[in-house]
């Protein structure tokens, strides 16, 4: 019998949950072929690529609903799981691990938990994951009373409607995340396609461009921006070059490098941003993506830092505004060091489990 045939008869065991803005399926690694090419074959039968509805799958019609998390017993020192990103294509059969995502992040500490392989405090867990994208660490904090996980809380995200309990993620080591470097062109700022720009890598590589040098206000809805051809074409164009300068080589399929656009805030927030995940725009902000716009924008000749120089000095969280809300990161940069140094960076999301059970994938 073949893998593809076993599968469609026996199913894989499965959780969806809601991280943060995305929504994922999440596999204890254990479950799926040890092959790459039939592991990625199984979760886009699974997901329902390619069909931009995802009609025959477990996919929402959007990248931000066609993702996944394998999870893992790690043997790296001092670390709990491992945890592997894939996001998948919607209408084209892609599946890449060139990024983190920061969202679905905030279910992997939960899931672990709930599948055994990590043991629940008897108040609140941390868990220390490894992101197998980028070799790095997040610790992810989060409520078990009783020893179990509490997904009910008070915490509100925008782009999410109710409340959850808080997922607290603390990042380590995301430098260079996919890159290799904090700074991928060794500039603060570069000249691409004629706009200035800063290329930045926090754990998403991502390149800054202020709103008005797209011939943009910076306070456009998804609407408008989805809509104009024009716009996403060239900002197509941008993050390809963008991406040469950074050595990432021809990106042309792939998911990153991320573009944002940041204009002054308008909504009580300190910048606002409007991002592109890696050519449609986002609805909100990816959690990764935040943390680099950020700390692009805290270094001295970076493109946006003078939207900074309002910024309270009391507190290093920053209140990020996109399309549907506000996103809180918290970052601290040491700009003295050359090249300079990341300190810490974090954020707060919230996570909740959809369904647990087994998953059939198309033929």
């Amino acid at each position: 019998m073949t893998v593809r045939g076993s599968y469609q008869d026996t199913g894989v065991r499965c959780t969806m949950l809601r991280g943060g803005t995305s929504r994922g399926l999440f596999f204890e690694a254990q479950d799926l072929p040890a092959d790459p090419a039939e592991r990625n074959d199984l979760l886009l039968r699974l997901m329902g690529t390619p069909d931009p509805l995802q009609i025959d799958g477990l996919g929402g019609a959007t990248t931000l609903t066609s993702k996944i998390a394998v999870v893992s017993p790690s043997d790296a020192p001092e670390v709990d799981v491992d945890y592997l990103f894939l996001q998948l294509g919607v209408d084209e059969a892609t599946v890449s691990d060139r990024q983190n995502c920061g969202n679905i992040l905030a279910g992997v500490g939960p899931f672990a938990v709930e599948r055994g392989l990590v043991a629940a405090g008897d108040e609140e867990t941390a868990v220390r994951i490894r992101m197998v994208n980028s070799d790095s660490v997040a610790v992810a904090t989060f409520p078990t009373p009783g020893g179990r996980v509490e997904y009910r809380g008070d915490i509100e995200i925008a782009g999410v409607p109710g409340a959850a309990a808080p997922v607290v993620l603390a990042f380590t080591d995301t430098e260079g995340s996919a890159t290799g470097s904090l700074l991928p062109t060794g500039h603060v700022r570069d000249t691409i396609e004629g706009i200035d720009a800063t290329c930045i890598d926090n754990g998403m590589p991502v390149v800054l461009a202020l709103a008005g040098s797209f011939g943009l206000t910076g306070y456009e809805s998804h609407e408008e921006l989805a809509g104009d051809t024009a716009l996403l074409e060239r900002i197509d164009a941008f993050r390809r070059k963008a991406a040469q300068l950074m050595g990432m080589g021809d990106v042309s399929s792939a998911s990153v490098p991320k573009t944002a656009l940041l204009a002054a805030p308008r909504d009580g927030g300190q910048v606002c941003t409007r991002s592109f995940i890696p050519v449609r725009p986002h609805t909100s902000i990816g959690v990764l993506g935040a943390v680099s716009v950020v700390t692009g924008m805290l270094l001295p000749g970076a493109v946006g830092h003078e939207l900074t120089a309002d910024w309270p000095t009391d507190t290093s969280r920053v209140d990020v505004e996109h399309p549907t809300g506000h996103l809180l990161v918290d970052v601290v940069v040491d700009g003295a060091t050359t090249p300079p140094r990341v300190v810490r960076s974090g954020v707060v999301r919230t996570a909740r489990k959809l369904f647990d059970g087994t998953a059939f994938p198309r033929a």
